[in-house]
């Protein structure tokens, strides 16, 4: 390397040590709740050997007891705001001479926390930050309240994501580490959004099929459209109810031009709001890379034919591009 290069390197060597710190730090904050307050001493921390959310709202833990406790039983604490839920820990001695406490529960969302059935899977926990904690219960019937320790943050490779919703309800159940070295346990709500089932891809229609995620409005007061990206034109189609769940055949007719290719955004409207179908109730990172579609030529009721490619866009939603053949190829007539 020249001499007169040399500089210009290492300021850009510089910079690029910059931009890393801001990211590990960004992903830091995101991952980080802030410490609990209220006069709590400092407290011991069991560590865990393993503590995920899997699946959108499995909850597995596998905790290490110290060496020297006696335990004769244990549980799970989820606390917040004066509400507390309780899981039976199981106590499994492992080859190596080591102990561990195991759980695992689903997890469920609830805006309404009053309303709990006896039948239902699960702690029903509300938005918020719930703290996560164990009770241990020695021979003599004692007592020991100890933290959970936080787990490594979640790493950003591969195809699916660290973190996911839940795929039933939509609800984002995430561990997260306080600022004091705690698992936390983060609880968002589902958003108001329409989740796509599958998309049927026929000979002569494509049916769409999905449901309304955190409805704000009865079944009535939605409709289906397609939205024509760049030209502003609107189609709507007629849509099947069963419950949450509908169903529509895209207006495939009206959405061709000539022999001029045009893409639609497929969503149902609601009021003065858009929902894009899509699926996004998933743990796929690149869900246009994952999720391929073929192109498919379909015959309308009038006899002409469209190029249809109905796909899903790298944000998830469904997108439809069409165009029209004008007439069949020569020769057509005598292969039929």
């Amino acid at each position: 390397m020249s001499d007169a290069l040399l500089p210009y390197a290492v300021g850009a060597a510089k910079r690029a040590r910059r931009v890393a710190v801001r990211m590990r730090r960004r992903v830091e904050r995101l991952h980080t709740a802030p410490a609990f307050g209220g006069g709590i001493p400092p407290r011991p921390a069991l560590r865990p050997l393993h503590l995920s959310v899997l699946g959108g709202r499995t909850l597995n833990v596998a905790l290490l007891v110290p060496p020297t406790a006696a335990v004769a039983s244990a549980r799970l604490e989820l606390a917040r705001g004066g509400r507390t839920h309780r899981l039976p820990l199981e106590l499994e001695p492992q080859s190596d001479g080591t102990r561990l406490l195991t759980a695992t529960t689903a997890l469920r969302f609830t805006d309404t926390p009053d309303s709990h059935s006896a039948s239902d899977p699960g702690p029903a926990l509300t938005a918020g930050l719930w703290r996560v904690a164990t009770v241990l219960t020695g021979p003599d019937g004692q007592e020991t309240r100890t933290g959970v320790a936080a787990v490594a943050l979640p790493a950003a490779d591969g195809p699916v994501a660290p973190v996911s919703p839940d795929p039933a309800g939509g609800a984002h159940f995430r561990l997260m580490r306080s600022v004091d070295g705690f698992a936390v346990l983060k609880v968002r709500a589902p958003a108001h959004q329409a989740e796509l089932d599958t998309f049927a891809l026929r000979w002569d229609r494509i049916t769409v099929r999905g449901r309304v995620v955190a409805p704000q409005a009865p079944p009535a007061a939605y409709t289906a459209q397609a939205v024509r990206r760049g030209g502003g034109a609107v189609l709507r189609a007629p849509l099947e109810w069963d419950g949450d769940r509908f169903a529509f055949d895209l207006p495939l007719a009206g959405m061709v031009s000539g022999r001029r290719a045009h893409r639609w955004d497929i969503q149902l409207q609601q009021g003065r709001t858009g929902l894009k179908i899509g699926r996004r109730l998933t743990d796929l990172r690149r869900r246009d890379q994952v999720i391929r579609t073929s192109f498919r030529i379909i015959a309308l009721e009038d006899g002409s034919l469209l190029r249809v490619h109905a796909y899903i866009t790298s944000a998830g939603a469904l997108a439809v591009s069409c165009v029209g053949f004008e007439g069949a190829p020569d020769g057509a007539e005598e292969r039929v």
